[in-house]
């Protein structure tokens, strides 16, 4: 919210002010995706993490450790390209084990209340790595458009 409240108040921004708002839109996106998730293990009680969980936190934490450098990197192209190639790569390996992880827990998991908990958790962490790629993309589209 600060930033737009900011944004409105600045008449001059090195950026597109709706450029700005995509960005910041779809970087709030991740981090509500991203609290679903972790709001569920919570609210779910789950106690015992489970590893695809854990390998999807370590994808988002990487996809933010690459976005930092695109943005970083906004006056460049070229790395900045290589930045989205990065999070489009990780958001396909986030997709590929929450895939597996669900046809897994639907294999072997017994009780359908922990089914549908775990399966909801799998969905927004899948959610969360979707929102870093509309980053990305929103991030390509502003160096088209200043390029």
């Amino acid at each position: 919210h600060e930033v737009f409240t900011r944004l409105n108040q600045t008449f001059i921004t090195p950026l597109d002010p709706e450029d700005i708002h995509s960005l910041a839109s779809h970087m709030d996106d991740v981090l509500d995706a991203m609290e679903e998730a972790v709001h569920r293990i919570v609210a779910y009680k789950i106690v015992t993490i489970p590893k695809p969980v854990v390998e999807v936190g370590h994808i988002l934490e990487n996809c933010a450790v690459v976005l930092q450098k695109a943005f970083a990197a906004l006056s460049d192209d070229k790395p900045l390209l290589e930045h989205a190639i990065e999070i489009n790569r990780l958001e396909d390996q986030a997709d590929h084990l929450i895939r597996a992880a669900v046809a897994e827990l639907f294999e072997t998991e017994k009780d359908p209340i922990t089914l549908i908990k775990l399966k909801e958790i799998y969905e927004y962490l899948e959610l969360a790595t979707d929102y870093c790629e509309d980053v990305a993309d929103a991030l390509q589209n502003v160096i088209v458009k200043n390029g």
